[in-house]
């Protein structure tokens, strides 16, 4: 297996450095797919054990002015490896402003994701700062367990409105319960509810745009008054949305009705597909 790669475009590197922030934010630990065309974060959590899944997708040539890689064989033409999230996060934040950054595979005792700084100095003279970062490598069998998750047919897809809003209102209801409520209809109406002995909060967003869904789509039926919802663990949303740094482009919610709720957005020329599941 072999893989490097170099971004020396400042805009490029800048943009890689907030997925990788994001992906920092979203999971502890990821694995990193790298194919030929592509670079994936994924998380799988088991959804049905109540964990999260998250599949995070960028074209490589978007990014990379040199990628070269070879996976473990030509018909398996892929390397997945497994890493700590901050490590690469920490590793990107000392490039700000660099010259070049490179990523490279190596052994130094341990499998490494080496990532190679060049850094200018007052001289002009440059000065290279190297992170070693500890990975494993994922073995064949395992990988049949990290592909992209399929999207369950929804009841209700709504755009969602701003995020760092939603984080605000998120952070305020975290302070009252664990759990929340969302739910939405095909009419542009978004919930966001909670509820106690005590107490019962309800923030209404409305006129939001309700994306059109494959004619065979479950929702065809749907009256669009009808509210799907699903009870989730308010810590899990609200960690989806403090790892949206950038304002995305597009932002949709998915749900399937006390299953599932769908995240998918697209942030420039990256996608990010995150799934929280139900509690109950």
């Amino acid at each position: 297996m072999k893989f490097r790669a170099k971004i020396v475009d400042l805009a490029c590197l800048n943009h890689f450095t907030r997925v990788s922030n994001m992906i920092a934010k979203l999971a502890k630990t990821c694995t990193l797919r790298i194919s030929p065309e592509k670079l994936n974060f994924i998380l799988c959590d088991k959804l049905a054990s109540g964990g999260v899944s998250m599949w995070c997708e960028l074209e490589q040539e978007n990014f990379f002015s040199e990628f070269q890689m070879e996976g473990i064989s030509e018909e398996n033409n892929e390397i997945y490896l497994e890493l700590t999230s901050e490590n690469l996060s920490r590793a990107l934040k000392t490039a700000q402003n660099a010259r070049a950054l490179k990523i490279k595979l190596t052994n130094k005792h341990f499998p490494c994701l080496t990532v190679s700084v060049e850094l200018l100095s007052s001289s002009s003279s440059s000065r290279i700062v190297v992170h070693d970062i500890p990975i494993k490598v994922i073995p064949r069998r395992l990988w049949k367990d990290l592909q992209e998750p399929s999207i369950p047919d929804c009841d209700v897809s709504i755009c969602l409105p701003a995020l760092k809003m939603m984080k605000s209102v998120v952070e305020k209801m975290r302070n009252i319960s664990s759990q929340l409520v969302i739910e939405a209809n095909l009419k542009g109406e978004l919930n966001l509810k909670i509820e106690t002995e005590l107490v019962c909060v309800t923030t209404h967003f409305k006129d939001l745009e309700n994306p059109l869904l494959p004619s065979d789509s479950v929702s065809q039926n749907r009256h669009p008054e009808d509210m799907a919802k699903v009870h989730i663990d308010i810590k899990k949303l609200l960690q989806f949305l403090a790892g949206q740094q950038v304002t995305p482009t597009k932002a949709v919610c998915n749900i399937v009705n006390n299953r599932t709720v769908h995240f998918d957005l697209l942030l420039e020329d990256v996608s990010l597909q995150y799934f929280i599941p139900a509690l109950y």
